[in-house]
């Protein structure tokens, strides 16, 4: 379905009863709301679930620049109100995960559990070079060019050897991402830092992260210990798209925290 919202169109899905709580789900860097499908399935009939495409993702519009996470929260809120959403549960991957983070900081009346996964919070110095040069490298030679990279940060090598199924419906995810919507993001995620006001944030938070996914799983239990309350789970085997690694863990994660 399309909506227009924040001066863009978005493309999402609604599932689940009217009456119920809504959750949102919110897709990383290079995947769209298919990413969730597993987790809308299992859930559908205990949340109202809103998936929807991050700007210049998926079927989302995809405008030319630079993104800043500022935008992409305003978006969401913007996407809420269009939707008549009030208040919602959310859960986001990597990108999602750090938009949860702007959301819950400066739009704090407008959810209530925050699942936060598979994200460090903030970027480094290092990390902006990093994402400079992936921007680069898509500008010149678009998606392909970025593949075999990005599966080989997001997955670990027994994982892409096994070459589950979910691997083909993740490639297929990176390859069709418009390149304006992966330079726009890519340029948020390489300038963001979230850690400063985590910790003075009142609603309850789940972080979770992939076992194999890099520094992050490190990173995610230094948030838990400087947020007093929150809780922590670490997906085993999992790396970077920890949902779709492990879905039935996570989702049972995210059931036992919402209460679902």
């Amino acid at each position: 379905m399309k909506i227009k919202a924040n001066g863009i169109t978005f493309n999402y899905e609604i599932s689940g009863p009217d009456n119920a709580p809504w959750l949102i789900f919110s897709n990383s860097l290079a995947t769209n709301l298919h990413m969730w499908d597993q987790q809308v399935a299992d859930l559908k009939g205990s949340f109202r679930l809103l998936a929807y495409d991050q700007r210049g993702h998926g079927l989302t519009e995809d405008p030319p620049g630079r993104y800043t996470f500022e935008v992409l929260c305003a978006d969401v809120i913007a996407l809420m109100d269009a939707l008549g959403i009030k208040k919602a549960h959310w859960c986001g991957v990597s990108m999602g995960c750090a938009t949860g983070m702007g959301l819950v900081q400066n739009y704090p009346d407008r959810f209530e559990k925050m699942v936060l996964c598979d994200n460090p919070g903030r970027s480094s110095p290092e990390t902006h070079k990093q994402w400079e040069e992936r921007i680069a490298v898509a500008q010149k030679d678009g998606m392909p060019a970025l593949l075999e990279s990005t599966m080989q940060r997001w997955f670990p090598p027994e994982t892409l050897k096994a070459n589950p199924p979910h691997m083909d419906v993740i490639r297929k995810m990176i390859l069709t991402t418009p390149v304006n919507g992966f330079v726009g993001c890519s340029s948020a995620l390489g300038d963001h830092d979230f850690r400063p006001l985590m910790p003075k944030v009142k609603h309850p938070v789940l972080w979770m992260c992939g076992e194999k996914d890099g520094h992050n799983a490190s990173a995610m239990k230094v948030m838990q210990d400087e947020l007093p309350g929150s809780q922590y789970i670490v997906l085993p085997g999992a790396g970077h798209i920890s949902n779709m690694d492990q879905p039935a863990m996570f989702t049972k994660a995210l059931k036992d925290f919402l209460g679902g």
